[in-house]
């Protein structure tokens, strides 16, 4: 399954920095509250543009990000607030940094968009897959892990075999194949022989649809 492309290659994007790694393909279900947030959405509805999520760790905006298309806003609140659902696509770097995007309250940036290589070995994904579902198996996860025939992609656990936020960056970051493969491959093979789930696996996998109310952080 090819990473999503929209449009053209623009290079000014407007901005949700959030304490969360969002990966191609991935759905994100996100609370909107804050107000220059909720412009953001209202702009991105009206004119179709697309918007990337940043990376923050520890109060840093991380330079390499995940751009995202609005799939739909599924639920208004009279307040204002809104339930959104967007899909992650193209990944980029961030070449300038904005705390406004020209005319508005909410960030943006100057981006420049990164060549990922999907040529994924299908004898590694078909040992990542055996691998995850024996370890949901025997922590009693109910998480349909896709095969390799119906399109499976590393990049569809990044948030489901206990990678930590530093991790699931890294991750990201990993744009050859075979390098995001071996670094999957690795942390499964350590997940394997240990007793419960001190990574907090099951947790993770088992979530779904959810909206995450997360506080944007201000730099």
């Amino acid at each position: 399954m090819p990473i999503p492309c929209w449009g053209n290659d623009m290079q000014s994007l407007a901005l949700f920095p959030l304490q969360l790694v969002v990966f191609p393909g991935e759905v994100l279900n996100l609370h909107i509250f804050e107000p220059r947030y909720r412009d953001l959405v209202a702009d991105v509805e009206t004119e179709g543009h697309h918007f990337g999520v940043p990376t923050v760790m520890e109060g840093r905006l991380q330079p390499i990000a995940t751009e995202v298309r609005l799939r739909e806003v599924a639920n208004r609140y009279p307040g204002g607030e809104s339930d959104i659902r967007a899909e992650g696509g193209r990944i980029f770097h961030i070449d300038r940094f904005y705390r406004e995007y020209p005319g508005k309250p909410y960030p943006g940036g100057e981006v420049s968009y990164l060549p990922v290589d999907e040529d994924e070995s299908t004898q590694l994904n078909e040992h990542i897959v055996q691998l995850t579902r024996e370890i949901y198996s025997k922590l009693r996860i109910e998480r349909e892990v896709r095969s390799v025939a119906d399109g499976f992609r590393t990049f569809d656990l990044g948030h489901y075999v206990g990678f930590t936020l530093e991790q699931e960056y890294l991750f990201l970051t990993l744009l050859d194949a075979g390098q995001r493969q071996r670094y999957l491959l690795e942390h499964l093979l350590q997940v394997r022989p240990r007793v419960g789930d001190p990574l907090g696996i099951r947790a993770r996998a088992e979530l779904n649809g959810h909206f995450q109310e997360l506080s944007p952080p201000d730099f």
